[in-house]
């Protein structure tokens, strides 16, 4: 008999707990089912592919409706393993449109050959496309810049009886915006040259955020190659085979670590005297070249078609 209540107890139990397990299946929800599925949206392509921030962009890129078709210009500034890339871009509805671009590759026009990504070279590359697009603007003379670059801060002012500067907006892209950073250096070379671009000093390098200032000195030493200079200066006696292969383009044009501040002097002169480079004409080959076949008359087609039809019956 107790062998036989226990039995009748044990299944009442398991039949309790099956319908409590039935109940809980009832009442689980599916997320991804096949609604979900045929309505899921997928990210915009380069969002996908991690290359834009399209928060960020716009932010950028947005205007006011009353401004009507008014562009909203942007300093595009962008780095790679071994060039330095700077525009002056619209947006459209169609597109970016850029206006100007100035390239590190472009400065050994200018005398620069070599360390063509440091801090210098970027603000190099920054005051060429500040004096490009005035140039290209008609506002060179109007507005010149900081005409020496002495590493305080710059913020151009607008002239009473003429046009007012060029308005622009920093674009750093997906880059880490630390103090110190070069992007901050194609900055500083774009104000200098001219352009009006909201800023702030405190990520210029140089700055000291415990005493919220800015040591114009660190930040002038950089942009002529100072701290390159020091490090030249320190490989050389402490590691020469190093230095040899680290400054090779360095030494392959005869540079000293005294020299830098110098050359940089000349680079920033000749970027002002001649911002824009001419372009090269383009000469018309003696021989025109044509890929496709040359379309036949009627006369020639008509012609072919009777050798065609004279093989056949020979």
């Amino acid at each position: 008999a107790t062998w036989s209540a226990g039995g009748h107890d044990a299944g009442r139990q398991g039949q309790r707990a099956a319908r409590c397990a039935t109940v809980a299946m009832a009442f689980m929800k599916v997320i991804k089912n096949k609604a979900y599925f045929k309505r899921f949206q997928v990210k915009l392509k380069r969002r996908r592919q991690g290359k834009t921030d399209y928060r960020q962009r716009k932010g950028l890129i947005i205007q006011d409706k009353n401004k009507y078709a008014t562009p909203k210009y942007r300093l595009v500034v962008r780095f790679s393993n071994k060039n330095v890339t700077c525009q002056i871009v619209y947006a459209t509805l169609t597109g970016d449109v850029v206006i100007a671009s100035a390239y590190s590759n472009e400065l050994p026009n200018y005398g620069l050959k070599f360390g063509l990504t440091n801090y210098a070279a970027a603000y190099c590359t920054g005051l060429l496309i500040a004096r490009r697009v005035l140039t290209k603007l008609g506002l060179a003379d109007t507005y010149k810049g900081l005409t020496e670059a002495s590493g305080e801060d710059y913020n151009v002012e607008e002239v009473d009886d003429g046009p007012r500067p060029f308005y622009c907006l920093l674009d750093v892209g997906l880059k880490r915006t630390s103090t110190g950073s070069k992007v901050f250096a194609a900055l500083k070379g774009a104000l200098d040259g001219g352009l009006d671009i909201p800023h702030s000093e405190k990520r210029f390098v140089g700055y000291d955020s415990d005493s919220k200032e800015l040591d114009t000195d660190t930040l002038r030493k950089y942009i002529f190659g100072g701290h390159v200079a020091d490090y030249m200066s320190s490989m050389k006696e402490e590691e020469p085979e190093e230095y040899a292969k680290h400054f090779s383009h360095f030494i392959k044009e005869g540079v000293e670590a005294d020299d830098l501040e110098s050359i940089y002097k000349k680079v920033h002169a000749a970027i002002r005297a001649k911002p824009v480079v001419a372009k090269k004409s383009k000469k018309k080959p003696a021989q025109s070249k044509k890929w496709q076949a040359i379309k036949k008359t009627y006369e020639q087609r008509k012609a072919d078609l009777a050798e065609k039809i004279a093989a056949l019956k020979a």
